[in-house]
């Protein structure tokens, strides 16, 4: 059965469908909506915490007592549950733990304009970008999926104009998933000796997301019609949109699901095809410094602003 919904609500119908048990979240626009609709589903217990750092702990909790557990914040907010975030990384998961932290380029409704990808990359975590509400139901089960596979919390990277937009979703049924605790205070109890000891696994951890990356269904070339090899360009979120409104099938595009870690082999690959490589990306030069890290040469920045939402105009 298919539906129309905003991205928020997608993400919420996909917590359903992955078996999530418990939700615990700050309200902050452009992510409210996410916590409002998933409490209309009666397997879901959904509670607003005091701040995000108590929603994180709370959902952490929930983990690890063996229910797939979610927490919800904007931007500012993941400022304030960093602490449990970065500790998270090293002790891992036990049922699936997924965050979704809702930038606001343009500021619409908040304070600053900061650019989440930066929290991914400093706390070693993965982070999944939809473009679309088809894209942030199926990118939520997918985190959970991931986070218990990969034995990590898993962030789910909104933004405005896709939580608030509305696109065709594809239904499904729920899918109960439960498993035990199991104490292991090695493991969960981040004291100087035992995080020592974690620091390694974290590393291995990212090689192994890094090679998930690079064969990831999430993360697509899709070449140009009649094999057009004069413009390559490498985007994510709301900027594919974009780019496939204002150039459609004319040019080769990398269309990044999975913004951390990023791959390395898939890029230069898709590079490889092209004559010009341009990144699309609003706020940071995040996806266009790895490219550059690579070896590539790759314009970005010096043809879009490092502020505000981009437009399809702007793209043009």
């Amino acid at each position: 059965m298919k539906a129309l919904m905003l991205g928020n609500k997608a993400i919420a119908r996909g917590l359903y469908e992955a078996g999530v048990c418990f939700v615990s979240s700050y309200p902050g626009t452009p992510s409210t909506e996410i916590t409002e609709e998933a409490v209309k589903f009666d397997d879901i217990y959904c509670e607003w915490a005091p701040n995000e750092k108590s929603a994180m702990e709370a959902a952490f909790g929930a983990s690890l007592a063996g229910r797939r557990s979610f927490c919800g914040q904007k931007h500012v907010g993941l400022n304030v549950a960093a602490d449990p975030l970065y500790t998270m990384s090293y002790t891992g998961v036990n049922a699936g733990l997924v965050v979704v932290v809702a930038d606001d380029a343009g500021m619409h409704s908040s304070q600053n304009e900061q650019d989440s990808r930066h929290h991914a990359i400093a706390a070693k975590v993965p982070m999944l970008e939809p473009s679309d509400s088809a894209e942030a139901l199926e990118f939520t089960k997918l985190a959970f999926d991931l986070s218990e596979k990969f034995d990590t919390p898993v962030i789910l990277k909104m933004c405005t104009r896709v939580a608030h937009s509305q696109s065709i979703v594809e239904l499904g049924e729920r899918v109960e998933h439960e498993k035990q605790y199991v104490k292991d205070i090695a493991k969960y109890v981040m004291m100087p000796g035992n995080a020592k000891k974690r620091h390694p696994i974290v590393e291995a951890r990212t090689r192994a997301l890094i090679d998930y990356a690079e064969s990831a269904p999430i993360n697509r070339i899709e070449i140009a019609e009649d094999d057009n090899d004069e413009l390559g360009i490498i985007t994510s979120s709301t900027c594919y949109q974009y780019v496939k409104e204002v150039f459609g099938n004319s040019v080769n595009v990398l269309k990044l699901g999975m913004i951390n870690p990023l791959p390395t082999e898939l890029i230069k690959n898709f590079a490889s095809k092209v004559k010009r490589l341009v990144v699309v990306e609003e706020l940071d030069p995040i996806i266009e410094n790895h490219v550059r890290s690579l070896g590539l040469t790759v314009e970005g920045k010096n043809l879009l602003p490092l502020v505000d939402e981009f437009s399809q105009n702007m793209i043009a």
